[in-house]
Formats: C-alpha cells, sequence, structure tokens
C-alpha cells in the first residue's frame, strides 16, 4: 500500500484558517459570558431578599432536622454564591467589542443567521454595531 500524498496547503489557505481562529476565539469568549450571565426568569431577587431569606434560614436551623438542616445548609450556600454574583459586577464590553469587530464576517463565513445569534442571547443592538441585520446584510 502507498502512502497516501500530502496535499500542500497554500499560503492564501493557511491565512484564511488563521483569520478563522483569531475570530473564534474573539467571539467564543463573547458567548459565554452572555450564557454565564444570562438573567433568570422569575422574580429578580435582590441582595436584600437574600439577606431576609439567610436571616430566616439561620433562624430555622436551630429547630431543624437533619434532613431539614441539610436541604437549609445548602440554600444557604447557593444564596451566599448568588449575592456574591449579585454584587459582582458584569463588564461585557472588552468582549461585545471584540465580538462587534469580527463577528459579521464570521457569520457571513459560517452562514450563521441573525436569529441564531439572537436566540444564543446576543442583544439586537450588539447586532446592529456589528452589521449585522435580519435581511443578512
Amino acid at each position: 500500500m502507498t502512502p497516501a500524498k500530502k496535499r500542500a496547503v497554500s499560503d492564501e489557505q493557511k491565512a484564511a484558517m488563521a483569520e478563522g481562529r483569531a475570530q473564534s476565539r474573539s467571539i467564543a469568549p463573547y458567548l459565554e459570558a452572555l450564557e454565564a450571565h444570562k438573567p433568570k426568569r422569575g422574580r429578580k431577587r435582590t441582595p436584600e431578599s437574600i439577606d431576609k431569606r439567610l436571616a430566616t434560614i439561620d433562624r430555622e436551623l436551630d429547630d431543624a432536622n437533619q434532613i431539614k438542616r441539610l436541604s437549609l445548609v445548602q440554600e444557604r450556600l447557593d444564596l451566599l454564591e448568588e449575592r456574591e454574583n449579585l454584587q459582582r459586577d458584569v463588564d461585557l464590553s472588552q468582549y461585545e467589542d471584540d465580538f462587534v469587530e469580527n463577528a459579521k464576517s464570521y457569520g457571513e463565513r459560517k452562514g450563521i443567521s441573525y436569529q441564531a445569534w439572537r436566540e444564543l442571547g446576543v442583544p439586537a443592538a450588539v447586532l446592529k454595531r456589528a452589521g449585522i441585520t435580519r435581511a443578512g446584510s
């Protein structure tokens, strides 16, 4: 059996692949940040409402059986994490700027529609800044 011939990749192809990788590296962090900070459905919690529930949990822990204690301890840990996340400012501007710079050409090259970007949570205003429209131009 003869070994398969290796195809030579042209400099133009290498440049196109490098550009695609660079665009992916600028788009992926923005989409991941959007997913990580996606608003949850339902009533929004405030730091005050979290503190109020934490105080209630502390009172309930004294009289709770072990199974209920376990549940309350986990709820307390979840609330403490949620409160910390609420207090942390999320700045997507750097990711957003990189996304805006690369999204249109990436989307055109990959056949990504306006609706697909929107379903992933990209705001319409950001798509407009990137030059991505519903009409696809």
